[in-house]
């Protein structure tokens, strides 16, 4: 649906209008609100988590958050008080809840829970109750209280039966009086339990089994969440691994059965690589595409963009033009504050960044990056009153998320004029020996090759995909910045 990371999705349709929530882990704002009107075409509507306000080490403070953060969670509406909730646990510890008035905005904690909701799903039913189902292998259904700020009871429901593995992502469902808990074996399979009360007792059926899905070399959809049309039509969009790119969304009609189990419609014994347009009406505008060309026109950022971490609010600004003051000291990109990432768009793109480097003082570093646990960027390095153009490989975290390697330069060339425009043309498609290139130009035109390719690591350990990130800080001293004039993403 979208060639672009979002994983552990949740979805829900208010109306005539669809929402999607995905996990985001250290990036920050957390938990994007994706809509559309078709369930075809989407668009950015905001963040439900504004900040990641669980600790110090969200800011870089003390530690870093790398893999923390904000993992699968739930999205939802009330209806009776027309308000929207998004509730995650973080860090294995505590549950935050958030509601807004809308999926735009703006999103204020509402609560924080003493226990961990692990994989939560949200049921708004029928007599506006609201249920939380959790849980990895023991799954539990929770019953808040009238207002959703406390627990009123929980109870675990279901033990997954060692022939199956590990059950989680759960998402909660009624239908026909019937109450669903969907869950997912990672990664390669789908199950449904189904009983007449939301405590259970629950049966168990398989929805898939690693089943071929529609991108090329990626894995089995699994995870994500049902939803139903206007027209009473149901879809199930779950997502295939697809590594360096991340995990993408993917999306198939369902029916029920007889027996009041969901059946995927497969082409050929396999996730379609396409099927028929929904029987929806046809949007009331065209959304906003997720690629293009952005100059920062305004004085706020775009809800596609989230920063590595929490920034410092005081070293950025947007005001027709994104500027970065170096907030950080340090020789470790991973360690400084204030980059901003975008999702790279699949299987292949191009980003240019124009970046005004007038402003750059003796030991700053600024540019783009491919930005994951390896990691290589070109960029504009200044040193002794001298600047020059350089691309940086072999950045490097061990499994634990420290940084192992700081990269070491592999090209560069002497420029002068204050301004340069970066591109980076990046292969995601599923993987390995997949790469990205490098290349620059002094006038927006031309552009020049620098460096080898970088070769992506398509390991599924850090979860989240590659990104394009803008970076600035510096190794010697702050008062430096620099000014992105621009931010183009292309498909190449």
């Amino acid at each position: 649906m979208i060639w672009q990371d979002f994983a552990d999705i949740d979805i829900l349709r208010v109306d005539d209008t669809y929402y999607y929530s995905a996990s985001t882990m250290h990036y920050s704002p957390g938990a994007p609100v994706l809509r559309s009107y078709d369930l075809v075409n989407w668009e950015f509507a905001g963040h439900s988590v504004p900040k990641l306000d669980f600790g110090q080490k969200y800011d870089m403070s003390g530690g870093r958050a790398y893999v923390d953060g904000i993992w699968a969670s739930f999205l939802g509406y009330r209806k009776s008080n027309k308000t929207f909730y998004w509730g995650g646990c973080v860090d294995f510890s505590k549950t935050y809840i958030y509601t807004a008035p809308s999926a735009e905005g703006p999103w204020t904690r509402h609560t924080t829970l003493n226990s961990c909701y692990y994989d939560a799903g949200l049921l708004v039913d029928d007599n506006d109750t609201m249920y939380v189902a959790y849980g990895n292998t023991n799954i539990s259904v929770a019953q808040l209280s009238a207002d959703g700020k406390t627990q009123v009871r929980s109870q675990q429901v279901f033990t997954t039966p060692s022939s199956v593995g590990t059950l989680e992502g759960a998402r909660f469902y009624k239908r026909n009086g019937s109450y669903y808990i969907f869950l997912t074996r990672p990664a390669n399979g789908q199950y449904i339990l189904k009983a007449s009360s939301p405590f259970g007792p629950y049966t168990m059926q398989q929805v898939l089994l690693n089943l071929p899905g529609p991108i090329s070399g990626g894995g089995v959809p699994h995870q994500g969440g049902l939803v139903q049309t206007q027209n009473g039509d149901w879809y199930y969009m779950g997502f295939q691994d697809a590594y360096p790119g991340g995990r993408v969304p993917v999306l198939a009609p369902v029916t029920w059965n007889s027996s009041g189990w969901p059946v995927i419609q497969l082409v050929n014994n396999a996730w379609g690589g396409s099927y028929p347009y929904p029987n929806v009406p046809r949007p009331p505008r065209q959304v906003k595409p997720m690629i293009g060309t952005d100059t920062f026109a305004g004085t706020t950022l775009g809800p596609q963009y989230e920063w590595n971490h929490n920034p410092d609010n005081s070293k950025w600004s947007v005001n027709d033009g994104l500027r970065l003051q170096t907030a950080t000291v340090t020789n470790d990109l991973y360690s400084a504050r204030n980059t901003l990432t975008h999702r790279i768009q699949g299987p292949r793109s191009t980003a240019t960044i124009e970046l005004d480097y007038s402003t750059m003082r003796d030991g700053d570093r600024s540019g783009l990056a491919m930005l994951r646990d390896q990691s290589a960027w070109i960029g504009v390095r200044r040193d002794n009153g001298a600047t020059r153009v350089a691309v940086v490989n072999n950045l490097t975290m061990d499994s634990n998320w420290n940084t192992t390697s700081t990269g070491t330069e592999v090209a560069g060339a002497g420029i002068s004029g204050g301004r340069i425009w970066l591109r980076i043309n990046a292969d995601i498609s599923p993987g390995s020996g997949r790469q990205a290139r490098f290349s620059y130009s002094t006038d927006g035109v031309n552009f020049t090759s620098l460096g080898p390719a970088f070769t992506l690591n398509n390991a599924w350990q850090f979860f989240m995909g590659y990104r394009f990130a803008m970076f600035n800080y510096a190794t010697s001293s702050l008062g430096g910045a620099v000014t992105v004039r621009k931010f183009d993403l292309a498909k190449s």
